[in-house]
């Protein structure tokens, strides 16, 4: 008993004719859709690298296309259901040869028919609930990455609760800083070497310098103790060698005695 005839499959169909190649180049890629759900049947067209998966593709959609409008289906419900290549009318042509004589050229072409149907009620089950999964897991990996997100955000938050300003004083040695006069720069403006310089020495104009042992104050400004280590004119005694004159002097005796 012979099977359906091709011009009887049910499911809407699309065809091309008289298409500018042969039977045998486009079967090979038919055979690669045949049964294939119809995202992944044009997903195989779109990265075939033969010449016949353009002109396949292009039936595909329009078979697609009438599905949608004329039988009013569901795109993702469809599939492959058959696809075959005839063989069409042959074109002739002559090339000249040798000895004045001429060969055939046969450019043969073909009908290309492909034929998309709705998919079985368990078939349709099964991917509703695979896709249901995949949605499921997806939407458990959202929820668990914004959880992440937003506890990483309350310890940050957490961390920078109670933290105290930075003033800068690290910069600076910790005799020159106290914690009473911490002076920061949007007040005084930056602190220089020179008024640590000035801060630890004393004021430039005398002010009183507390002594660390004593605890009294010294006047810096006052130098006029030193005149009794700067008077030298005590010294004028031992300065004044003319008393060696006093032996010159005995000397002088000495001659006169030895005169006498």
């Amino acid at each position: 008993m012979p099977g359906v005839k091709t011009n009887e499959r049910e499911g809407t169909r699309a065809v091309l004719r008289h298409s500018r190649m042969s039977a045998s180049k486009v079967r090979q890629v038919l055979n690669l859709i045949r049964g294939q759900d119809v995202d992944r049947a044009a997903e195989i067209l779109s990265l075939g690298d033969r010449e016949a998966a353009v002109t396949v593709g292009k039936v595909l959609a329009s078979a697609v296309a009438n599905a949608v409008h004329n039988d009013g289906l569901d795109t993702e419900e469809l599939y492959v259901s058959a696809c075959y290549a005839d063989e069409g009318s042959t074109l002739k042509r002559w090339r000249p040869r040798a000895r004045g004589r001429a060969t055939r050229i046969r450019k043969r072409t073909s009908h290309i028919t492909i034929i998309v149907s709705r998919l079985p009620e368990d078939r349709i089950a099964r991917r509703r609930a695979k896709q249901a999964a995949n949605t499921s897991q997806r939407s458990r990996r959202v929820a668990g990455s914004r959880r992440r997100q937003r506890s990483e955000a309350a310890a940050g938050e957490s961390k920078t609760v109670g933290t105290e300003p930075d003033t800068g004083a690290e910069a600076w040695p910790e005799d020159a800083v106290q914690a009473d006069d911490v002076v920061t720069e949007t007040e005084a403006g930056p602190l220089e070497e020179s008024d640590l310089e000035a801060a630890a020495d004393g004021d430039e104009d005398g002010a009183p310098v507390v002594d660390e042992d004593t605890d009294d104050a010294v006047d810096t400004g006052d130098t006029d103790d030193t005149d009794d280590t700067d008077d030298t004119d005590d010294t004028d005694d031992t300065d004044d060698t003319d008393g060696t004159d006093g032996t010159d002097g005995t000397d002088g005796d000495s001659a006169e005695e030895k005169g006498k």
